[in-house]
């Protein structure tokens, strides 16, 4: 003989747990691989349109040959900080930005495995581009020893180096999440 459970007479049911957040804690607390994606790739698109702002400033200075609007530190300065915006800011977020959107979708699974640790993994990018871009209001003013910061032209910036170095292993550490 068999019996039916009757679970009626709980408590609780299952359906009376809470919604899902909503307004900008849906974007603050995501879990959700699609909100986080979706993150990812407007933070890569902010930092595409400053990184291009850069690159038109350098464009504009390569316009003709000789100095038209920039000095050559600041030339400099531009071109470390549109190659690491760039490298950093705008084509590894992207990356990740799509893989988040795509990845769980082409492999069957209903979200990404850790999710709270991919939604850190995005909050880090922000205090590590805000010090980036900080660091060209910091005293000598932005890094200026190419995007791939070679040691001996590291030493000879002041406390914007070290910011941007700093910014870029936030960044980092944050890709390797």
């Amino acid at each position: 003989m068999s019996a039916v459970l009757d679970h009626g007479g709980h408590g609780h049911d299952h359906d009376d747990h809470h919604g899902h957040p909503h307004g900008w804690r849906r974007w603050v607390y995501a879990t959700n691989h699609k909100d986080i994606g979706t993150l990812y790739l407007l933070f890569s698109l902010t930092m595409l349109m400053i990184g291009g702002v850069l690159a038109l400033g350098i464009r504009a200075e390569l316009f003709q040959p000789g100095l038209q609007l920039v000095n050559p530190e600041l030339f400099n300065q531009l071109t470390t900080m549109h190659g690491i915006i760039m490298v950093f800011g705008a084509i590894m977020p992207a990356f990740v930005g799509v893989a988040n959107w795509m990845l769980p979708l082409q492999i069957g699974a209903s979200d990404m495995a850790f999710a709270r640790m991919n939604n850190f993994s995005f909050w880090l990018m922000i205090p590590a581009a805000l010090m980036l871009v900080g660091s060209f209001f910091m005293p000598g003013g932005a890094p200026a020893a190419g995007w791939t910061l070679y040691a001996p032209l590291t030493l000879q910036m002041g406390p914007s180096m070290d910011a941007g170095i700093f910014a870029m292993h936030i960044l980092g550490a944050s890709s390797i999440m």
